[in-house]
């Protein structure tokens, strides 16, 4: 039988990996931090189902009980069971982190891509405004605006509380993105758009946005990190989510404090629970940044 020579056999151009799968080979540590995510997310969405106990039921006969197979995470000073509160206190950390995070983001790159675009005096002002927002810590510019602008409570979601922390997000995003924004305006396509005649509105939306798209969604998800250890920081000093809501911060200050040595199992799963939030959006983050970097791809 003959065969086909080699030269006249069709090349088969090889499979190309699956995005999540390439994801994960490049990047194992990001792999498992999104595993993580993708947990935590699970059962904040799904808590009705995956809690065991109904987070405000108050047990006055289960009262500082030490953990065990009834209550696997124990119990706090009123008999709440603390593995359905953490469940629960997931589904307020990651709303109101990614909230904040998109908000800020979203802000910070839009000013960072106008900024840039105009230049000039227009460029100057913000970027004087922006460096009085830099000036201060986050945490202190936090507590700054919800201390200003109060609370206001929507279907269990604290506005004002996303609101002050996107705001400490907006500057940090906002300087990143201008500097991505600056080289993409001496490209000769910008030009090529306005010698075309397109609106300055065309330009930025459809040729500048779409370009910096790339270190928004890093910082988008790195910042997810940030904004759920301010809220933790703002509801453990009493200026972010209040009781009887589920929260990690909210678990770590009052009874808590005043109980640590004989119930020390109150502060210790909320604290490993933002820990471990928090070191999963730091890893998916950071990984994520080097994946999407031509730079480090093979």
């Amino acid at each position: 039988m003959a065969t086909t020579p080699t030269a006249l056999r069709p090349y088969k151009l090889p499979k190309r990996r699956h995005w999540a799968v390439s994801f994960a080979l490049r990047q194992p540590l990001g792999a498992a931090g999104l595993l993580v995510i993708l947990v935590m997310a699970f059962g904040g969405i799904f808590a009705e189902f995956v809690a065991p106990y109904d987070p405000l039921d108050i047990d006055f006969g289960a009262m500082l009980a030490a953990p065990s197979i009834e209550h696997p995470f124990g119990t706090d000073a009123f008999g709440r069971d603390i593995l359905s509160r953490v469940i629960y206190g997931a589904r307020t950390a990651l709303t109101i982190g990614f909230l904040s995070s998109f908000i800020g983001c979203t802000l910070g790159a839009a000013i960072g891509i106008a900024s840039a675009f105009f230049g000039g005096r227009t460029d100057m002002i913000v970027q004087r405004f922006i460096d009085v927002l830099l000036s201060f810590p986050i945490i202190v510019l936090a507590l700054v605006v919800v201390a200003m602008i109060g609370r206001a409570p929507l279907f269990g979601i604290d506005l004002n509380l996303i609101l002050a922390i996107a705001i400490p997000i907006m500057p940090k995003v906002e300087r990143v993105v201008r500097a991505a924004a600056l080289s993409i305006r001496e490209m000769a396509y910008i030009d090529a758009a306005r010698a075309a005649g397109f609106s300055n509105a065309r330009i930025i939306f459809r040729h500048m946005a779409p370009n910096v798209a790339a270190p928004y969604l890093i910082m988008l998800t790195a910042y997810i990190a940030q904004a759920i250890l301010l809220e933790a920081s703002l509801s453990f000093l009493g200026l972010g989510v209040t009781e009887p809501t589920a929260a990690w911060g909210l678990m770590l200050s009052g009874n808590a404090s005043d109980f640590y040595r004989e119930a020390p199992w109150m502060i210790l799963f909320p604290g490993l629970a933002i820990s471990a939030a928090v070191f999963a959006f730091n890893l998916f983050g950071d990984s994520l940044r080097d994946w999407l970097d031509p730079k480090l791809k093979a």
